[in-house]
């Protein structure tokens, strides 16, 4: 059976925002759906299980990346992080659009397995910024910001891999540019667009 449905990889530094950016555009669209990526984080307390993540021990999700049922995986701050293979096939067979939101490393993955995916990176507004919306989760230790804080600073160097490139300043703007993207109407997002890598430019000094 063909389906016109697209699987659209969102995915951006600690800290930029894009769980609460993907959290909107899923509420604006029911139509969307959204890949529940399994992990071995330990579960946070506001997070839900099935909703949020799949939350696995380590040696079920080395069983489940060695059996193949994984489209890709990562680790990430000392935690395994994958998407489930058949999900996302499942909801893309039913024509339904599916966002996954993974790190670089993970979006690198599905390109090489499913070149016609989308990719979209979202970036924090400035380094000052990023590092206040670090600090005011209030979840983590000094130590844990400053390593969230320079391997965000490296994974924001990974940007023009991505299609296209959305700077999180203002949280309803950065929604609308990210629906532009599903609708395929945001020239100005695309990450060769030469006035957006003048902005994010400036952003990586």
């Amino acid at each position: 059976m063909t389906t016109s449905a697209k699987l659209f990889v969102i995915a951006a530094p600690s800290g930029a925002g894009k769980t609460t950016l993907v959290k909107a555009l899923l509420a604006r669209d029911p139509e969307l759906r959204f890949s529940v990526s399994f992990t071995t984080r330990k579960k946070r307390k506001n997070e839900v299980h099935g909703s949020d993540y799949l939350f696995v021990d380590e040696d079920q999700f080395l069983q489940l990346r060695k059996d193949g049922e994984l489209l890709e995986s990562a680790l990430v701050f000392d935690n395994y992080y994958g998407t489930s293979r058949q999900q996302v096939a499942e909801q893309l067979r039913l024509n339904h659009n599916v966002i996954l939101e993974i790190d670089w490393q993970g979006a690198r993955q599905v390109r090489q397995s499913l070149p016609e995916c989308i990719t979209i990176f979202i970036l924090p507004p400035s380094r000052p910024e990023l590092e206040h919306r670090l600090r005011s989760r209030s979840t983590d230790s000094d130590e844990v910001i400053a390593r969230r804080l320079r391997d965000a600073l490296s994974d924001m160097s990974h940007w023009n891999e991505f299609n296209y490139v959305i700077i999180n300043d203002d949280i309803e703007l950065a929604v609308s540019e990210l629906q532009a993207v599903l609708r395929g109407d945001a020239a100005h997002n695309r990450s060769d667009n030469p006035q957006l890598i003048e902005q994010i430019e400036k952003i990586l000094v």
